[in-house]
């Protein structure tokens, strides 16, 4: 099965194809992918080298044109190096467009911290106005990616401002998202588990047997607070998150989605703690408790 980053390229190309407002701006990471994309429109695909600040710039300039950019590279150099260009150049100056990273949390476990971004969704929520998508599959990137986008010519996009995060992390089957709601996947009495993204299969491991339910979410920002509630119910309410990020990222979110509601919170996901070695990404997974195993002994003791 291809990936969530081996499905971008051929997506945006067939977009720049259709719709003459996109425009892919690239930080020298993926250029390869997009070489027949950069002949058949030289305007509109643009790589800037390593500059990921200019990366950043560039894309919000072709904005201000008037174009739909889409930029992309690692996480770690699309939302944390270059932040401030994301808060001025997009935030401060009224623009929209799309970030679309790769890399995720530690998809690439031999290039060490400088390509690791656990904080990004964090990061990117001190700022206002930015949709957030985590796909669990490459079928539902392609679906978040054309959301992002929005609709063709002429036509307002369904998030002025889009983050897409993409990971080599996949679920085995993908579901029908929309770029909007939670999705309801196993109904229980004694608890809710939101599973983010990738970590989705994961959950439904740890949780098989348990009366819980499950939520899965792919847009994170909005986050659905009306799933949320919905899925509690009356009385009081034990909700965990887990999150293929920095654990407690959307835990403020689900507060005030329940601010009416007596109520529980654990955050899974990244801890704050550098792993220092390399390893593998299921290593890195076991470390961080997001094993099938280790999700289960701790939504287990948290509902116990």
């Amino acid at each position: 099965m291809d990936t969530m980053r081996d499905r971008f390229a051929p997506v945006m190309s067939r977009l720049l194809d259709e719709d003459p407002r996109v425009a892919v701006v690239l930080a020298e990471i993926g250029v390869d992918a997009f070489k027949d994309a950069m002949r058949a429109h030289p305007d509109r695909v643009i790589n800037v080298g390593i500059r990921e600040q200019l990366l950043v710039g560039a894309g919000a300039g072709l904005a201000l044109a008037g174009l739909r950019p889409v930029v992309h590279t690692f996480a770690s150099f699309l939302v944390e190096r270059p932040f401030e260009q994301i808060k001025l150049d997009f935030g401060h100056q009224g623009v929209g467009g799309v970030l679309v990273s790769a890399a995720a949390s530690f998809d690439w476990p031999e290039g060490g911290f400088t390509h690791m971004a656990p904080g990004d969704v964090g990061v990117l929520d001190t700022l206002d106005g930015w949709a957030v998508h985590v796909p669990g599959h490459p079928d539902e990137a392609e679906v978040l990616l054309r959301h992002a986008v929005g609709p063709g010519a002429g036509a307002a996009p369904a998030d002025d401002k889009a983050y897409v995060r993409l990971s080599t992390q996949s679920n085995a089957a993908p579901m029908p998202v929309d770029g909007r709601r939670f999705l309801t996947v196993r109904e229980g009495r004694g608890g809710v588990v939101v599973a983010v993204g990738p970590l989705l299969d994961h959950v439904l491991a740890a949780t098989e047997g348990l009366d819980v339910t499950v939520l899965y979410a792919t847009t994170v920002r909005p986050f659905d607070g009306d799933a949320l509630r919905r899925a509690v119910g009356a009385g009081t309410a034990d909700v965990v998150l887990v999150e293929p990020y920095l654990a407690g990222t959307s835990t403020a979110a689900a507060n005030d989605a329940l601010v009416d509601v007596p109520h529980r919170v654990l955050g899974l996901g990244v801890g704050r703690a550098e792993l220092r070695r390399y390893g593998r990404q299921d290593e890195h997974l076991r470390a961080h408790g997001l094993d099938p195993a280790s999700l289960r002994a701790r939504v287990t003791g948290f509902l116990a």
